[in-house]
């Protein structure tokens, strides 16, 4: 089972002009991701992803060389050796922080989709879980700025597909978004109401929104702050403490998890397992929050990290919701893997049932969308 080869695709898929949505980082124009392909010398292939970082050919390319150097010629199997050699000779050691640690969770998703297929299990029965149903909320790149008419009829289509929560994108203007939230709270009286800001608002902002979100009874707000503004975290979750605060796509392994958890700050946490260090630290974290009786709602990218996340969440003790991508188009979900995720008519997922992620990547479309230079959000 020694590791024979390592290769990570940086791919761009453009985002059409009248499906392209707005939000707290800006409009989408490009959706990339970097693919990792590890194969073992005795013909095993295992598929990870990494999440883009809006570097997607600087991580890459992170990938091809540095990790590639340290990884070649160990034993696949050995996912905490080589995740702690990775973290000693790069992520701990002035190695690109973040970048490393995006770049390790691609590498080490394809070494648990090996280890799945090597003994024909499917990831979460190989990490001590069964096939669960996990409540899926309309997420993704949806439900952006728009008007609140608007918004509230993009918000019916999820309702009919059986989602039974939702999560709307903040950050535009305190009136605005106040505005967009009391119209979808007053169209449907018993909708699950989640919130985004992508990191796009100042503490006089969340004095002006938090009182409406508590009278909306919005299940939380995620990153209104960048995620090391820790002094802003605290002093919102002062301001209205019965809306939670939610954050955690944008920290990275579990010693930034230890500080966000012990803060007390932040409830609702939200590890990316193509960010924070792939599956063996999506695992560590998820089980050092059940210290605290904290749950895990995974924020996941493209398909491959969505088939990884419910794996995950079907392995750990204290699962949330899973971010079900609803982007009207996204090959990224829909033609990269088969299948990413099926949801069911009462608005749960399941983990695929096939070996490793139980995932077929769709290798012509990383010919068809090589990564290009330039910013996803303009």
């Amino acid at each position: 089972m020694k590791i024979a080869a390592i290769e990570a695709f940086p791919i761009s898929v453009p985002v059409p002009p009248d499906r392209q949505v707005t939000l707290g980082i800006g409009r989408q124009v490009k959706r990339d991701a970097v693919v990792v392909k590890v194969a073992t010398a005795d013909g095993i292939i295992g598929w990870g992803e990494s999440h883009h970082g809006r570097a997607h050919l600087a991580i890459a390319q992170l990938i091809n060389t540095t990790l590639r150097d340290l990884a070649l010629g160990m034993d696949a199997t050995d996912v905490v050796g080589i995740w702690a050699k990775i973290y000693k000779f790069q992520l701990g050691s002035h190695g690109m922080g973040a970048a490393c640690a995006m770049a390790m969770s691609g590498l080490d998703t394809a070494l648990w989709d090996i280890r799945g297929k090597a003994v024909g299990w499917p990831l979460y029965k190989l990490l001590g879980g069964a096939s669960r149903a996990i409540p899926a909320y309309a997420g993704g790149i949806s439900l952006g700025y728009q008007e609140p008419a608007s918004l509230v009829e993009e918000v019916r289509q999820f309702i009919a597909q059986g989602f039974t929560a939702v999560k709307l994108r903040m950050g535009d203007s305190p009136e605005r978004d106040v505005a967009r939230i009391e119209a979808v709270r007053a169209a449907f009286p018993d909708l699950v109401i989640l919130t985004d800001a992508n990191t796009g608002y100042s503490v006089r902002d969340a004095r002006q929104i938090l009182p409406a979100f508590a009278a909306a009874r919005v299940g939380w707000l995620e990153e209104p702050f960048p995620a090391h503004d820790h002094r802003s975290y605290r002093e919102a979750r002062l301001l209205a403490p019965s809306v939670p605060l939610a954050a955690g796509e944008n920290h990275y392994t579990r010693f930034e998890f230890h500080r966000l958890i012990e803060d007390g700050n932040v409830t609702i946490l939200q590890p990316d397992v193509s960010k924070t260090g792939g599956v063996t630290e999506t695992m560590r974290i998820a089980a050092m929050a059940s210290a605290w009786k904290l749950p895990i709602h995974c924020h996941s990218s493209a398909g491959i990290c969505m088939a990884a996340t419910l794996h995950v969440m079907s392995a750990i003790e204290n699962p949330g919701y899973f971010e079900a991508d609803c982007a009207p188009d996204n090959p990224l979900r829909e033609d990269l893997v088969a299948p990413a995720y099926r949801m069911a008519a009462d608005g749960t997922v399941r983990p695929n049932d096939g070996p490793g992620l139980g995932i077929e990547v769709n290798e012509e479309l990383l010919r068809r969308y090589p990564g290009v230079s330039g910013p996803g959000y303009v």
